[in-house]
């Protein structure tokens, strides 16, 4: 038996290796893969509630899953490997000219191979400098995004509407909040409520036992969902804003709750359990022109694509202004940022204001499409919203609508493969191996661009130190040691 800190025969101690990123990935790997076996497997029940672990771990399964684990863990460890290998030649064709680059393991790269990993490297790196790349790739992703709804069934594009565009709307209204400013919301999902609520409120009589005098067209109940949402949004803020941490995650969390409880025991002004029915479409009444939403779900994804892109584009020159930089030395460091002038409570009081009222816009695109009610705005629907931002990426734009779509991308495909007493552990499952291999998350904002360093010969010069000691006579005699002094 080998002493405790024995070394292998390669000369390093087994703790070293144990502890080694590629043995940490092996046994994230593996702890994977008995996930996979556990949620695929038979399911106990309450005379055997083992049963379902025990028919998991059959002979066969185990061998099945444990090399699953390793297959990917090989996979994960070469693509690093090939990453490296891919680099290196790059660095090596763009400093050595034509000559072979060395790689890792002793592989040499024969000088056509260099040349043409340099040309790749060299018009990728072009490609991500140009002012266009950006806005071609956005572009392609809006035409994915506008041709292939069409194409897919009745089912899963009510699932971009109700599971997929509400919540990824949602998202960049909380990453304002929690990417930009850095402030933890744990009750965010009380704003959609309000936005609901009140877009309820203006447009119909009969929905809710409290009504407005008049009605309006639902796209006016628009901005005066989102003056409602910001409101509430200040309401909240002003006063609990001071606290920082666990303990503004934890007011924030129980006004959500407070919110839902109102929503659910105001019988008389809300409808109470039975929720909110009947309200008007989406509808355009102009001279000559009428046009409703109705209930097709095609009308109401093409209207969420409208009020993602304009929210990410107003987002996109808010975060490059003044305010975007404050919310930035906010999130960085909120004492510094205070002592260097900037006016914290504000900043973080127009964060909150800023993400309820897009969550009021997700209100009333809610409240016209379908039935909601108290149980709607949960708890689980508000940490649902804060996985798809941190999922994503937080403070990247793109990156929580991508979130929104793989999470609830997934929710939609196992709808009807797997139990929903288990889908939550498929759910978990992708978080957990995200974080695992992409901590930062699916598509983490870009850092600001550093200016192009100058090359060698336009480096300035240092100036001339001198080497002797102030006051010791140095080659030149005493008056030079007397210039060094000075």
């Amino acid at each position: 038996m080998a002493r405790p800190g024995a070394a292998r025969p390669g000369g390093v101690p087994w703790p070293v290796v144990a502890g080694s990123p590629a043995a940490r990935r092996l046994g994230a790997c593996l702890f994977l893969a008995v996930i996979a076996a556990v949620v695929t497997g038979p399911s106990g029940d309450a005379d055997r509630p083992l049963a379902g672990i025990e028919g998991s771990f059959t002979p066969a399964r185990a061998a099945g899953f444990a090399a699953g684990g390793l297959a990917l863990w090989a996979l994960s460890i070469g693509a690093d490997r090939l990453t490296t290998r891919l680099r290196s030649a790059g660095h090596g064709a763009a400093l050595g000219g034509g000559r072979p680059a060395a790689l890792g393991g002793g592989a040499w790269v024969t000088p056509a191979g260099a040349a043409w990993a340099s040309f790749r490297r060299g018009r990728w790196a072009a490609f991500r400098r140009g002012r266009w790349s950006a806005p071609a790739g956005n572009l392609a992703l809006l035409a994915v995004a506008v041709a292939v709804p069409p194409l897919l069934s009745t089912a899963a594009q009510q699932a971009l509407v109700s599971e997929i565009g509400i919540y990824a709307l949602l998202a960049l209204g909380l990453n304002v909040v929690v990417g930009y400013a850095g402030l933890l919301d744990l009750g965010y999902i009380a704003f959609f409520a309000i936005g609901a609520y009140t877009t309820a409120y203006v447009t119909s009589a009969d929905a809710m036992p409290w009504h407005a005098p008049w009605q309006v067209n639902p796209f006016f109940a628009l901005p005066v969902a989102l003056v409602v949402a910001a409101v509430a949004g200040v309401v909240l803020g002003g006063p609990t804003l001071r606290l920082r941490g666990d303990y503004l995650a934890i007011v924030t969390l129980g006004f959500g709750e407070i919110v839902q409880l109102l929503a659910n025991n105001a019988d008389g002004v809300t409808g109470g359990p039975r929720g909110v029915f009947g309200l008007p479409p989406l509808s355009v009444d102009l001279p000559g022109v009428h046009y409703s939403w109705g209930l097709r779900p095609l009308p109401y994804y093409y209207l969420l694509v409208v009020l993602i892109v304009l929210v990410m584009v107003v987002f996109g020159r808010w975060e490059r202004s003044r305010t975007g930089r404050a919310w930035t030395a906010i999130r960085q460091d909120e004492v510094a940022a205070e002592a260097t002038g900037v006016a914290t409570m504000r900043m973080k009081l127009l964060a909150f204001a800023v993400g309820a009222s897009v969550s009021g816009f997700a209100g009333v695109v809610l409240a016209t499409k379908q039935f909601f009610n108290p149980q709607t705005f949960g708890l689980q629907s508000s940490l649902l919203v804060l996985t798809i931002v941190i999922f994503g990426g937080m403070g990247s734009r793109l990156g929580v609508v991508l979130g929104a779509l793989v999470l609830q991308g997934t929710a939609f495909l196992l709808r009807d493969t797997v139990p929903p007493a288990d889908r939550y552990i498929y759910f978990g499952a992708v978080v957990i191996l995200m974080m695992i291999f992409r901590p930062q998350g699916l598509l983490p904002p870009r850092g600001p661009r550093a200016p192009a360093s100058p090359g060698p010969a336009a480096a300035p010069e240092r100036p001339a130190v001198p080497t002797e000691r102030a006051g010791a006579p140095g080659p030149a005699g005493p008056a030079a040691s007397t210039e060094a002094a000075r």
